[in-house]
């Protein structure tokens, strides 16, 4: 008998309850080996912290598993690949791995529940329809999507409670999806994942007392992917390939804007800086916490879309548009788009222009609209600036 909605429920709940008795014990023995994250220029942390929350998270994972999925088969393989990642990550923690060995830490991780068949064999597009792969080339796309998808967890965590708070709700996006796809293990998985995530919240939400580490945004990264893969990509829907691109679309389009910045620079694109939305936003005087908040609803918004383009009949199954509901489709569509427009550019360039503005005319009274925009151009383009209110502090405090 496969799983029910209340197996998922009460995997979760039991995931949570691991993660949570566990996590500190966790930060203990993070403080007592020296896996410690130290105040940075980059980070947004002004204290020490442990981080090795990761290792929690998979403890609430692995006892969820065995109590709640077979594990004989591919989802053995997965938790498999969730305990290789997780040491990778744990050992990166301690002593700080070069980028290569992490990397090839990632691939094997990642190959191990591919090479079980965790794999995209094939997908449906519109108007090209069933696309066959085969292994020659789904296995390395497979382990290169998962890879992929650990590093955008990975780069996203940066600010108290930001990666755990998405990875849950992409998670229990990914429930719904995959139970209504028939993927009933997969959704118990799924449950799983947002149970981990949510007991972990409660130590990690601002202020937080411990960091999931790269083994943490590691393991969330890879469960993820393995859930897209077994949850969506190996069904035939025509928007398989959509949906996890619309749930996970918050962490790919930063990782994308990062990126694309480095390469712009000529920067190594694995060499940290502070050009993640939230470090944009904390430089335009956001708390963590309303920045986090702000990136949960963002993908709130982004995975209830992901829901609705497969629950919504929009369309038939010989493809045909039904007009009121694909006009109903198009305006959640133009409003999720209206939303992140009003995320990347209000928060990040207009609000800090009227606060640059703010800054500029304390100092230079006689500062016009032209100056002021060249000057927010400049800062928003190099990122070479502080939060605008600790400017402001610093004149203030210079000029007592």
């Amino acid at each position: 008998m496969p799983p029910t909605t209340w197996d998922a429920v009460a995997a979760a709940a039991v995931a949570a309850l691991v993660v949570v008795c566990l996590t500190p014990i966790s930060n203990r023995l993070a403080r007592r080996i020296g896996a410690v994250d130290e105040p940075r220029a980059r980070g947004l942390s002004e204290r020490p912290m442990p981080r090795l929350g990761g290792v929690a998270i998979f403890a609430g994972v692995l006892v969820g598993a065995l109590l709640f999925l077979p594990l004989d088969g591919r989802f053995g393989a997965i938790v498999a690949g969730a305990a290789v990642i997780t040491i990778v990550g744990a050992v990166d923690d301690i002593f700080e791995l070069s980028a290569p060995v992490k990397l090839a830490g990632q691939v094997v991780a990642a190959l191990i529940p591919v090479l079980d068949g965790v794999q995209v064999e094939s997908f449906t597009l519109p108007l090209l329809g069933r696309v066959e792969l085969g292994d020659s080339t789904g296995i390395p796309l497979t382990v290169l999507g998962i890879v992929l998808i650990m590093n955008v967890v990975n780069f996203s965590d940066g600010i108290d409670g930001l990666a755990a708070g998405v990875c849950a709700i992409a998670a229990a996006a990914f429930v719904v999806i995959s139970f209504d796809l028939e993927r009933a293990n997969a959704a118990v998985l799924s449950a799983i994942i947002a149970g981990a995530a949510l007991g972990f919240l409660v130590y990690n939400f601002h202020p937080a007392t411990v960091f999931m580490g790269d083994c943490g945004s590691n393991l969330l990264g890879l469960l993820l992917a393995c859930v897209a893969v077994e949850g969506t990509l190996k069904t035939q829907s025509l928007i398989a390939l959509v949906l996890p691109l619309v749930i996970l679309a918050v962490p790919f389009l930063d990782t994308t804007f990062v990126v694309l910045k480095r390469l712009k620079y000529k920067r190594p694109v694995y060499q940290a800086d502070r050009e993640h939305f939230h470090h944009r936003m904390d430089r335009i005087g956001f708390s963590a916490r309303r920045t986090v908040l702000y990136l949960y609803a963002w993908t709130l918004m982004l995975a209830g879309l992901a829901i609705a383009l497969r629950f919504v009949p929009y369309s038939d199954n010989s493809g045909r548009l039904h007009a009121g509901w694909a006009s109903v489709m198009a305006l959640l569509g133009v409003m999720a788009l209206i939303a992140s427009v009003y995320l990347v550019y209000v928060l990040e360039i207009l609000k800090f222009k009227r606060l640059d503005a703010m800054r500029l005319r304390r100092i230079r009274p006689d500062a016009t609209e032209e100056e002021i925009d060249a000057d927010v151009a400049l800062r928003m383009e190099t990122g070479e600036f502080d939060a605008v209110r600790r400017e402001t502090e610093e004149f203030e405090r210079l000029q007592t």
